[in-house]
């Protein structure tokens, strides 16, 4: 395994911070620089932490350059920054049509897969529509097969709702999809350690950075109760692998609607533990 790793002797300073921080303890001073184990490499699950915590940008790993990496703490938004941004998200209802400026949509996504997975295994796969044409395809199919489970009475009790759904469209309002013009799905194969977790993690990171450029999101189930109700794959359709494990659906977009303060429900339910 060439893990392209290297050590600048003029910056290296010897303080053996990359030692102790290498979780699986891959590192060894040797004797005076930092060096890779050589029985111990297999074990390296690529996290970078190594390069990320040398204060003197001396370390290279996987060909990753260190200044070619963001300065920490200066980059970090402040805590009231983050409370403000925690706070002030909203779920959007109201998009305009107008899809987002080419290369944002990849921006967003090369940000946010660099949030955490279950042993940095990085599976996550991003199935994005970008273009509106595209989405309106992909919201006809998914009310025509709702249409034909209504006609052929296949909805059970608990998804009737979407009867409502079916009507609604016919009057010319879109519950499900709400005339979003981008749409975002996260799964991953079944055989990576924390699969929920792991697309959980990636939507709710896309989630807070979308709402930190003011474009709008909105968490979506009635997509997956849809898509495990109708007749056709569409799941297939998009070009995500049968075997991954599938969750919610995020519609994304420029908002119609502009929000001036955040809510104020504070109310945390809270178990504090003190054992003895």
């Amino acid at each position: 395994m060439d893990l392209q790793f290297t050590v600048d002797p003029e910056r290296c300073i010897q303080c053996g911070a990359c030692v102790d921080d290498c979780p699986f303890h891959i590192i060894e001073l040797s004797p005076d620089y930092p060096a890779l184990n050589p029985t111990r490499i297999h074990h390296c699950i690529r996290c970078q932490h190594c390069l990320a915590v040398c204060p003197t940008g001396a370390l290279s790993i996987l060909g990753r350059r260190p200044e070619d990496s963001l300065p920490l703490p200066e980059s970090l938004p402040s805590a009231e920054q983050m409370t403000a941004l925690i706070r002030g998200r909203r779920s959007m209802r109201r998009f305009l049509p107008e899809p987002l400026e080419p290369g944002v949509i990849d921006r967003m996504l090369a940000t946010v897969a660099n949030g955490p997975t279950g042993k940095n295994n990085r599976q996550c796969l991003f199935t994005v529509i970008e273009d509106p044409a595209t989405m309106a395809i992909f919201r006809r199919e998914t009310l025509e097969g709702l249409r034909r489970a209504v006609v052929e009475k296949r909805l059970s009790e608990s998804l009737g709702y979407f009867r409502h759904v079916v009507s609604a469209w016919d009057q010319g309002r879109d519950i499900i999809f709400r005339d979003a013009p981008h749409l975002l799905m996260v799964t991953v194969p079944p055989t990576v350690a924390t699969p929920e977790a792991d697309m959980l993690i990636a939507m709710s990171y896309f989630e807070l950075l979308a709402a930190s450029m003011g474009i709008g999101t909105l968490w979506n189930a009635m997509i997956r109760w849809a898509l495990s109700t109708i007749d056709v794959d569409l799941y297939q359709r998009l070009g995500i692998p049968d075997d991954h494990v599938k969750g919610y659906a995020l519609l994304f977009g420029r908002p119609a609607v502009q929000y001036h303060r955040t809510v104020q429900r504070d109310e945390a339910m809270v178990n504090r533990v003190r054992l003895t």
